[in-house]
């Protein structure tokens, strides 16, 4: 029980210091339906350790309902987590939360299939989510890292970057801008499907050089040669 209390009394401080709007320790104790989500994950979570999965599973659901929030008890999460505002937060089975992870409204930490096994997300120590962001399938989020509202992250991201983007593209690394110097490493699908375009559009005008018998000297005309460029530019 003083355990307990202690990790209450971290889990206000933490509230206060993160966000400027909370005035009093009544107001978060009151008012924070992150922090109440959390509480209930603490309680949920060591029922499902101790063999209680059904009850733990309704107090969850329980939770949800008052909250707006949902997080499995079995996932692992760390100390200090601030859930601000929370609203349609999910966190998955084997997610794993590590220290001073902040998450905004909307943000999933979800799978990607009915694969069975870790398939679920893992956040390192300090990491930042905005608003909306979904992070997806058995991947890391490295320490002191970014994501920014809206994105999709798929793939590993490493340690002390920032994320942005559908799917998500990482933009600056260790305080330095990263600079994309082939835009196909975004690869998004329509990228790829524009990147085929126009290898297949290169493909047919050399085709039908040869067929006219301009053994490839002739260059294509201006206009196409515009769209091939443009095309090219794009992806």
């Amino acid at each position: 029980m003083p355990h307990l209390l202690s990790l209450i009394r971290e889990d206000v401080a933490t509230v206060l210091e993160r966000d400027p709007a909370a005035k009093s320790r009544l107001e978060v104790y009151l008012c924070y339906s992150g922090l109440h989500a959390v509480w209930f994950y603490r309680i949920n979570h060591w029922l499902w350790n101790h063999g209680f999965f059904l009850l733990a599973r309704w107090l969850s659901q329980v939770a949800r309902l008052l909250t707006a929030i949902e997080i499995h008890p079995a996932a692992k999460i760390g100390r200090r987590l601030f859930i601000d505002h929370g609203m349609g937060v999910v966190i998955g089975e084997t997610a794993v939360v590590g220290e001073d992870v902040t998450l905004y409204q909307g943000v999933t930490l979800g799978g990607t299939g009915k694969e069975r096994g870790k398939r679920h997300p893992t956040l390192l120590d300090n990491v930042v989510v905005g608003g909306g962001a979904k992070i997806l399938g058995n991947i890391t989020v490295g320490h002191n890292c970014r994501i920014g509202a809206g994105s999709v992250v798929l793939r590993n991201v490493p340690d002390d970057s920032t994320v942005v983007g559908v799917p998500g593209h990482i933009i600056f690394r260790e305080g330095k801008r990263v600079v994309i110097t082939d835009p196909k490493q975004i690869n998004d699908p329509l990228s790829e499907a524009l990147a085929a375009v126009a290898s297949e559009v290169n493909k047919l005008a050399e085709r039908v050089r040869r067929l006219e018998g301009t053994g490839g000297l002739e260059p294509v005309s201006e206009s196409l040669q515009r769209i091939i460029e443009d095309i090219d530019y794009q992806i």
